[in-house]
């Protein structure tokens, strides 16, 4: 009788402790990239964000990432790879994983995904969007300030709302500070292509550019500019040591706190579905330190421009806003209204060419 209990109460010792082992066992996250991690750009800031959340958490998750992955077909078999392997949380980080996101998610319901820059969202898909604008907005009226020719050249990638977003807030800065600025712009049709991106820039020079930027993921741009001995602004991350002379700022995004935010809300089995959109308030987006290049009253100004925009004392597409023919898109002392923001189709004033569609 005696060693009935015993076992008894060895079998009840081992049912009980099994399920405080699987509490225990570490939260699976797991990241995939749409470009090389390199040390600068778009990918490198979302793996700074997944290498902030893995010190914050220790041992309570366990993280990874893919790296370099296309759009479209691969992306769907690495997501679900993912998935299958028992990541609780996955971020996906580029707009063109949106459908394969959602297709994955269907068929893991128990899985929480997470998708940059997209919109479409379901009970187990969230979506999360920085405003990368007002960054774009400050560093243009850096680039405003610095060009002699007038011309500022902008390599960028696809003409989807995001970066046109981009193009038009950066503008609306850099006229903002010279009003007889323009900028051109050229399309690589591709988020990496360090040779597509060299090639553009060099075309904006001899389009008579003297300041350059980009809505790319590599550092070819600004390589290019510190070779040729004008002036650039970076994007995603703080460019300078690939142009220490050329590199007056860059529009820099941060991802760290919000993906601890997300783990969080797992963990604590709060997450639900919804869709965020941080700015320079939240903490998301920054510029980068000014280069020597760039005069004291001008950073002054921006300076005091980004509280503006901090406080919620600015907008940066409040009226009176013209489109590049001419006519008035929005009213002095109104702002453009958010969904139309995050369906931007058209160029400010200030932008020559035609918009692709």
């Amino acid at each position: 009788m005696r060693l009935v209990k015993l076992v008894l109460a060895a079998f009840a010792l081992g049912a009980s402790a099994a399920p405080a082992a699987a509490q225990q066992a570490p939260l699976k996250v797991g990241f995939v990239y749409v470009s090389p991690v390199s040390d600068a750009g778009w990918t490198f800031q979302h793996e700074t964000g997944r290498r902030a959340l893995q010190g914050a958490f220790g041992d309570r998750i366990q993280t990874s990432f893919v790296e370099n992955v296309a759009e479209g077909a691969d992306a769907e078999r690495v997501i679900r790879q993912l998935a299958a392997a028992g990541n609780r949380v996955v971020f996906t980080t580029s707009f063109g994983y949106m459908n394969p996101t959602i297709r994955v998610a269907a068929q893991f319901p128990d899985t929480i995904f997470m998708h940059a820059t997209g919109y479409r969202r379901a009970k187990n898909v969230g979506t999360y969007l920085a405003r990368f604008e007002e960054g774009r907005y400050l560093t243009g009226m850096v680039a405003g300030r610095a060009s002699r020719s007038n011309v500022v050249g902008y390599v960028a990638a696809f003409p989807i709302p995001e970066v046109v977003r981009g193009i038009n807030g950066f503008t609306l800065g850099l006229r903002a500070t010279n009003p007889k600025a323009e900028v051109r712009v050229i399309w690589t049709s591709s988020w990496y292509d360090p040779g597509k991106e060299r090639e553009a820039a060099e075309a904006l020079i001899a389009q008579g550019a003297d300041v350059l930027t980009h809505h790319t993921d590599s550092t070819a741009v600004v390589q290019t500019a510190e070779e040729r001995g004008i002036a650039a602004i970076g994007y995603h991350s703080d460019m300078s040591k690939y142009g220490p002379k050329a590199h007056l700022t860059a529009a820099t995004h941060h991802w760290g706190k919000y993906y601890e935010r997300v783990v969080a809300a797992v963990l604590d089995g709060k997450w639900q579905s919804d869709d965020v959109w941080g700015g320079i308030k939240d903490g998301m987006i920054d510029i980068a330190p000014y280069g020597a290049a760039v005069p004291e009253d001008v950073r002054r100004l921006v300076d005091a421009r980004k509280a503006d925009i901090a406080a919620g004392r600015f907008n940066i597409f409040q009226g009176p806003i013209k489109d590049q023919d001419g006519k008035e898109r929005i009213a002095a002392g109104s702002v453009m209204a958010e969904k139309d923001q995050l369906a931007f189709d058209w160029y400010v004033e200030g932008v020559i060419g035609k918009l692709p569609k």
